[in-house]
């Protein structure tokens, strides 16, 4: 939630540290990614293509440089009642209003905050989107998506696994 404006996260993707050749942590801790090393729960905001904020959420424990990044979200409050609203990643912070001013915040307290919810029916599986560059790490199953949710993305189904 932000300004008035939440949405249910629907699609994401993991980055794993600095072994994971697709992750900004594969270099090590730089001035843009050293919050990716600090402690999870905090949110990583960088500017991609010169265009578009990405959202992420740092997670793991200090040093481990994971962080998953907000792919999609369906309006919950405040947004149009339309799943085109947060159907990737950049959309997903101009709907939420976001930018790199919101890099390095406690998400669990303050303006901007995530907030647990309910696990969805069916959970589906695959690659990530955007990161051919990474070789054998590009087919990495580490994309997480509510299956068969109009406000997903992009589908490329690998497996699902169903609440239990």
């Amino acid at each position: 939630m932000h300004r008035k404006r939440a949405g249910i996260i629907v699609e994401t993707e993991a980055y794993l540290g600095p072994e994971d050749l697709a992750s900004h942590a594969r270099f090590g801790p730089t001035a843009r990614t050293s919050v990716m090393f600090g402690p999870g729960g905090v949110s990583y905001v960088y500017l991609c293509y010169g265009i578009h904020q990405m959202f992420n959420v740092v997670t793991g424990t200090e040093g481990q440089g994971q962080a998953v990044l907000i792919r999609a979200i369906a309006p919950y409050a405040g947004l149009p009642d339309d799943p085109s609203v947060g159907r990737g990643p950049g959309k997903v912070t101009t709907a939420l209003a976001l930018d790199r001013s919101h890099d390095r915040r406690d998400l669990a307290r303050g303006a901007l905050y995530v907030a647990p919810a309910q696990t969805p029916d069916a959970i589906a599986t695959g690659p990530r989107v955007g990161v051919d560059y990474a070789g054998e790490w590009s087919a990495r199953p580490y994309r997480f998506w509510w299956r068969d949710h109009p406000a997903v993305s992009a589908v490329r189904s690998v497996s699902t696994r169903r609440k239990r």
